[in-house]
């Protein structure tokens, strides 16, 4: 027999999932099938609890959760992963949805093949829509067919290095002719950080795209790193990527992972959040 909480939280998920307005209340953005998330590294000064009280602060609805991250008050010392018992797997599924938010992904997972069935178990069980993930090319086989199994989505991430998925043509190399569940996590600043058009990348993995770590990025400091400043006010063509998304007509997550001014950055993500709905409202 079901608990109350575990009907309160299908019921929070459906309202996320369907929406709780009327068409002709949703905004563009809405309409559009956008949806702002979060990455929880963004707060990796903080426990999970804390990065959800974050989001719930700024006003989102979604959140990943990655990895490793300590779990705060009432969970004692355990981190966020697949060893996460069944019980405080459901607390934490309450705790989200008592803040409005829905755990809708986890990573980034970069794991040993027998590693991967807990994962997607975990997943499944958290009621994920897909993880984000760096797969070793061997283990493809293995992915592919518990996201089958599980009907997870598996949003494959590109870290700024040659031995990662670093470019559209390495990405499709592995995931070109396996099944949809396969795609795209777009970290648009690492592809400009590994000498990429990140506008350009995103046209080549038209239809693969399941999310993007949307960002903004600029040179900083005395070694003139990229580094994350506010949407808009550095060199990535934030209106030209929403553009260029737009006429692929695709519907998935924004996931805002802002990785600078760690100790305090909701200043800026509530700027970046400001410049992606004014944007949207022009173009769509």
């Amino acid at each position: 027999m079901k608990t109350i909480k575990t009907v309160l939280i299908a019921l929070f998920c459906i309202i996320v999932s369907t929406g709780c307005t009327q068409d002709n209340t949703k905004t563009k953005v809405e309409k559009q099938g956008w949806h702002l998330s979060m990455q929880s590294y963004t707060f990796h000064l903080f426990t999970v609890a804390e990065s959800l009280d974050k989001t719930e602060e700024l006003g989102l609805r979604f959140i990943e959760i990655y990895p490793g991250q300590k779990m705060g008050e009432g969970f004692g010392d355990l981190v966020f992963g697949y060893d996460l018992s069944m019980r405080d797997q459901e607390r934490l599924r309450v705790l989200a949805a008592s803040k409005r938010v829905k755990i809708i992904s986890s990573g980034v997972w970069t794991a040993q093949r027998e590693e991967w069935d807990s994962i997607f178990s975990f997943a499944k069980n958290m009621e994920m829509e897909f993880i984000s993930a760096e797969p070793a090319r061997e283990d493809w086989e293995v992915v592919e067919e518990l996201a089958k199994k599980h009907n997870i989505k598996v949003a494959v991430h590109n870290h700024p290095s040659e031995n990662s998925y670093w470019s559209p043509e390495v990405l499709l190399g592995s995931i070109g002719g396996r099944d949809g569940l396969l795609g795209a996590c777009v970290d648009v600043g690492h592809y400009k950080r590994m000498g990429l058009d990140p506008i350009s990348s995103i046209r080549q993995l038209k239809g693969k795209i399941i999310a993007l770590h949307f960002k903004d990025i600029a040179p900083q400091g005395k070694e003139q790193s990229l580094e994350d400043v506010v949407w808009g006010q550095g060199i990535l063509d934030v209106k030209g990527m929403m553009k260029e998304l737009k006429k692929q007509k695709f519907k998935g997550y924004f996931t805002i992972e802002y990785e600078a001014d760690w100790e305090n950055n909701l200043p800026q993500i509530k700027q970046s959040i400001e410049y992606f709905n004014q944007v949207a409202e022009e173009i769509l």
